[in-house]
C-alpha cells in the first residue's frame, strides 16, 4: 500500500496528558481562567461586584452548553467567543462596566491564558518527534486534525516541542469551524494536502470514535491508536476489522 499521507490526531495520539481525569483538567482550565481575569481587571472591564467565583461559574455554566451544543451539531465555538458571549451577557445585566477596550485581539489572548495551563501539560510521546521526522524525510505529508476551541494552543505546543516544522496543514475545529467526526473537515485537510485526487493514499490515526468514524464517514483508511486511559462517557467503537497500534513509530511499518 502506497501511502502519501498521514492525518494525525493530536491529543493521545501524538502528545499525552499525563495522569489524565476530570478533576485536573478542570483545575488546569481554572488557573487559565483565573490569568484571563487579571486581563479584564486591567482593561477596566471588571466590576467590583463581581467575585473571581461568580465569573468562574457562570464562564463553566457557558463553556459546559457551548460544548453540549457542539457535541449534538459537530459545529465548534471557540473559547474566543464563549468569553465574548459571557461578558456581553454580564454587560446586559449591568454587572460588567463596558466592554469598549476589548478587540478581537483581546477575546483571543483571553482564550490563550485560559489554554496556558494546558500547554505546560501536554508532552509529545517518547517516538512521536523521530515518527515524524522519518515521515517527513520519506516525503509523506503530514496534516494533524485537532478537536480544539482554541487554534494557537495547538500551534503553540507544536512551537514548543519544535515539530511544527514537521506539518503540511494543521487544522482546529476552532478554526475550520466545524469538528471531527464530521468528514468535512477530514476532505478540507485532504485539499490542503493537494491529495484530494488520492484519497486511499492517506491513512488517519487516531484514538477514538471522533477520529475513526470520521475517517470511515470520509472514505479514508484508519489506525487506532490504542492509549491507556479510558475516559467517562466514551464512545465505543466498532474494532474488531480494525488496525492498532500501541507506538506511534508502528505507523512507519505501513509506508513503502
Amino acid at each position: 500500500m502506497i501511502i502519501k499521507g498521514v492525518i494525525f490526531d493530536f491529543g493521545f495520539t501524538l502528545f499525552y496528558f499525563d495522569n489524565p481525569s476530570v478533576e485536573r483538567y478542570y483545575e488546569c482550565f481554572k488557573k487559565g481562567l483565573l490569568k484571563s481575569i487579571e486581563i479584564l481587571k486591567e482593561n477596566q472591564v471588571w466590576n467590583e461586584n463581581l467575585t473571581n467565583e461568580a465569573f468562574i461559574k457562570t464562564f463553566s455554566k457557558k463553556r459546559e452548553q457551548f460544548f453540549r451544543k457542539s457535541i449534538k451539531t459537530k459545529m465548534e465555538f471557540p473559547t474566543s467567543l464563549i468569553f465574548q458571549n459571557v461578558l456581553e451577557s454580564l454587560k446586559e445585566e449591568e454587572i460588567i462596566n463596558n466592554l469598549n477596550n476589548l478587540t478581537e485581539s483581546a477575546y483571543n489572548e483571553l482564550a490563550e491564558l485560559y489554554h496556558s495551563c494546558e500547554e505546560d501539560e501536554w508532552e509529545p510521546f517518547e517516538n512521536t518527534k523521530e515518527t515524524l521526522e522519518e515521515l517527513f524525510i520519506k516525503g509523506v505529508k503530514i496534516a494533524l486534525i485537532s478537536n480544539h476551541p482554541n487554534h494557537k494552543t495547538i500551534k503553540n505546543m507544536l512551537k514548543k516541542h519544535h515539530l511544527l516544522k514537521y506539518f503540511d496543514v494543521v487544522i482546529t475545529s476552532a478554526k475550520y469551524g466545524k469538528r471531527k467526526p464530521d468528514p468535512d473537515i477530514f476532505h478540507y485537510a485532504l485539499r490542503k494536502m493537494g491529495l484530494e485526487d488520492q484519497p486511499n493514499t492517506v491513512i488517519v490515526c487516531g484514538d477514538e470514535y471522533a477520529d475513526i468514524i470520521g475517517a470511515q464517514r470520509a472514505n479514508l483508511p484508519s489506525i487506532l491508536f490504542e492509549r491507556k486511559y479510558k475516559f467517562p462517557f466514551e464512545r465505543e467503537i466498532d474494532a474488531s476489522n480494525l488496525r492498532k497500534i500501541r507506538n506511534i513509530s508502528e505507523i512507519l511499518d505501513l509506508i513503502e
